[in-house]
């Protein structure tokens, strides 16, 4: 890419006045980057060029192209960013600085950051200046794509680590746009880095569909566009097939359906780009009336478009005894599926044409809540879970459409809705029935939230992951500050009823509560307590936690070196001994674990706390273990006491299978007082599941405790 061929292509929308900011900015860091190259060996300027020109196919502004070829200026030349501002002016100044990654941290802000911290910390302050200028977001995804473009030249661990942060954050990033022509590039690149042999794989199936289908498309396309003309329909008709990366997703979500490949019908499509809004409907009857259409498989996202503003017909009709989706739409609006909000973006002396605001105005504000989060990472993870999922569309009772993340709950509603309206929210009604605040919302559902007069906050109950309350990080951010403000001794205690009640559930000895405050880096065990009780840490992180701390290897240069067995597991300083897990104690992985050579059965594995273990005079035959890296079902004794009734051991079993977690055995012992106590030995993958599992069970109704057990009362 060379000056001459940017400045052309940004003529054939832009004045000569434009094009002379454009060359300025080429100029400036052409000088500010001299003598500089690429890891890849060519000049550094290739890539702001290149970048620059990505921004021409979106038809961006001047003041865009001009923070493109600068926007490294700052970072890689040592020019400071006042300098920018004098020569170009505050808007470029702006663009630029929202766009340069940071290569330190204030001390305030957090102490010793490490090179992820600082990553974090440079996605959110782009974030946070997108919210003021889309245009940041744009030149960071012309940015972003490039680099993916010559991401060969990168160590192998540096070339993963982009990749994923491409396919979580900026891939989701340019969909909520409804940028698709930038989009599919981002995640097939980032896709084929991560997974390569997946990536080839899909590539593979995806052109032997193409080639399969060939024949087909091309005489839909024949037969459609004749059709149309004959009915004096204005159509270009041509056939798109899916990105590699957007197939493999669709085939993981359909198999988890039971679902395979002949259930995808859109992995190549026929679309027809019309005039006119009225031509697309007449071009629907006219392909209604060529094939037979598939039952519920029509959609009109034009009278009900997408969030992020696509637009079109989707039918799938059969034709020669194949399932093909057909897309019609107008020009206009394939230029906005293409290119998203970016097709909307005019700057007309400084301000924004008024429809293209009104649209944002929903994303704007989402961002907007979401820098009131202290925390780096805790803000990253909102944006994640409420920005870049996908969105359902419901009604409020006088007719107004919300838009809020997949999985969201009747609750987060009312919070999305107003902070108070959640806090005094006992009940809700879904298209007039009534609904448990779990119920998760579906498109169309029209929301009623009924209101407490005398309720005086929100439950902690709601912060408990595991019972699905909430599922927005904004709900959840608004509940934690109800609680902080509550008074420290009440969050004190709470914190420690919390920890103590999860880790006997577990059935985890409690142990040093120091080093378990230190594995969430609390010097202060008040502290750790405190956020315990007001929220800010789940019980199912604590179980997380103490999981991680026993999955991390623990080999010292004074330590034998450890050898996989057959199970997983990893024995210390031995030879390549068979390993078994104790039926007497059912280590679970997680637990702190210890071996005992046996005489004729090689290392039976105990969790440390055993009373086999402790028994154990022979203490030379006792071995180092570990859990290593584990993929596998262990057997685990839950033990539910619960008041008898009628169908308690079905609501049970059913919750344990919606889970996906096989019960091995059960039994039950009646008392009386008219309690029953029921073991169920289930087959477990990780305390973490466990954990989830446990908490959920505790809300079936009539069950009055739940814990990990041992055997019968």
């Amino acid at each position: 890419m060379e000056i001459g061929q940017l400045l052309q292509k940004a003529g054939e929308y832009l004045s000569e006045d434009k094009l002379a900011l454009i060359e300025k900015a080429y100029q400036f860091a052409l000088e500010a980057h001299k003598g500089q190259t690429r890891h890849s060996g060519e000049p550094f300027m290739q890539h702001p060029l290149e970048a620059a020109s990505i921004l021409t196919d979106l038809r961006l502004d001047a003041s865009s192209l001009a923070a493109a070829l600068l926007h490294d200026v700052p970072e890689d030349s040592g020019v400071p960013l006042s300098r920018i501002e004098e020569v170009f002016g505050p808007e470029i100044s702006k663009l630029v600085d929202g766009v340069t990654k940071l290569n330190h941290v204030s001390s305030h802000v957090m102490e010793k950051p490490t090179e992820a911290d600082l990553q974090s910390e440079s996605l959110r302050k782009m974030l946070v200046a997108m919210a003021e200028d889309l245009r940041v977001v744009f030149i960071k995804l012309a940015d972003r794509l490039h680099n993916l473009r010559t991401l060969d030249a990168l160590p192998p661990a540096k070339r993963r680590a982009i990749a994923r942060e491409s396919l979580e954050v900026y891939g989701p990033l340019a969909h909520r746009l409804g940028i698709v022509k930038l989009r599919s590039e981002l995640e097939d690149l980032s896709f084929s880095y991560l997974e390569p042999l997946k990536y080839q794989r899909t590539k593979r199936l995806l052109a032997r569909q193409e080639t399969g289908q060939e024949k087909v498309i091309s005489n839909v396309i024949d037969i459609l566009a004749a059709e149309l003309e004959k009915a004096g329909v204005a159509a270009k008709v041509s056939g798109r097939s899916k990105s590699v990366f957007s197939l493999y997703r669709k085939m993981q979500k359909y198999g988890a359906q039971g679902k395979d490949l002949s259930d995808i019908h859109d992995i190549l499509a026929v679309r027809v780009i019309v005039n006119e809004v009225a031509d697309c409907y007449h071009a629907l009857g006219i392909v209604h009336k060529l094939w037979h259409p598939v039952a519920g498989e029509f959609n009109d996202y034009i009278a009900i478009p997408k969030r992020n503003g696509y637009r079109s017909l989707h039918t799938t009709v059969m034709c020669f005894g194949t399932p093909i989706e057909v897309q019609i739409r107008t020009q206009d609006m394939h230029y906005s599926a293409e290119y998203g909000v970016a097709a909307h973006w005019r700057y007309k002396e400084g301000v924004e044409q008024d429809p293209f605001e009104q649209r944002m105005s929903g994303l704007r504000q989402l961002l907007d809540w979401h820098r009131e989060i202290a925390g780096t990472r805790e803000f990253l993870e909102s944006v994640r879970t409420d920005i870049l999922r996908d969105q359902v569309f419901v009604y409020t009772p006088k007719g107004d459409i919300k838009d809020l993340p997949t999985g969201s709950t009747v609750l987060d509603f009312a919070y999305r809705i107003h902070t108070d309206l959640g806090h005094r929210c006992v009940g809700a009604r879904v298209n007039g029935k009534l609904v448990p605040l779990t119920y998760r919302l579906r498109n169309g559902d029209t929301v009623e939230i009924i209101a407490g007069k005398g309720r005086k906050g929100p439950s902690r109950d709601w912060l408990n992951f595991n019972l699905g309350y909430v599922n927005t990080s904004h709900a959840r951010e608004r509940i934690r500050q109800w609680f902080r403000k509550q008074a420290r001794s009440e969050n004190v205690e709470k914190g420690k009823e919390i920890l103590e009640k999860e880790l006997r559930r577990l059935g985890i000895s409690l142990g040093n509560r120091e080093e378990i405050a230190l594995l969430f880096n609390y010097q202060d065990v008040d502290d750790f307590h405190a956020a315990i009780g007001y929220g800010e840490i789940s019980a199912s992180q604590i179980a997380m936690k103490i999981a991680a701390r026993e999955e991390q290897p623990k080999l010292t240069e004074h330590v034998p070196r450890a050898v996989a067995s057959p199970t997983g597991i990893r024995v210390m300083g031995t030879g390549d001994l068979l390993t078994q897990l104790a039926n007497c104690c059912h280590p679970l992985p997680g637990d702190d674990i210890i071996g005992y050579i046996t005489r004729s059965r090689g290392v039976s594995i105990h969790r440390q706390d055993c009373p086999n273990i402790a028994r154990v005079t022979e203490k030379e035959r006792l071995v180092s273990v570990d859990w290593g890296r584990v993929d596998q079902l262990y057997p685990v004794v839950v033990r539910i006491d619960a008041w008898k009734r009628v169908g308690l051991l079905r609501d049970l079993s059913t919750l344990v299978a919606e889970e996906g977690v096989n019960i091995a055995s059960a039994s039950s012992n009646d008392h009386e007082n008219h309690t029953s106590s029921i073991l169920l030995t289930l087959e477990i993958r990780s305390i973490t599941q466990l954990s989830r599992l446990l908490a959920k069970l505790e809300g079936v109704s009539g069950v009055i405790s739940v814990m990990r057990g041992t055997g019968p009362s």
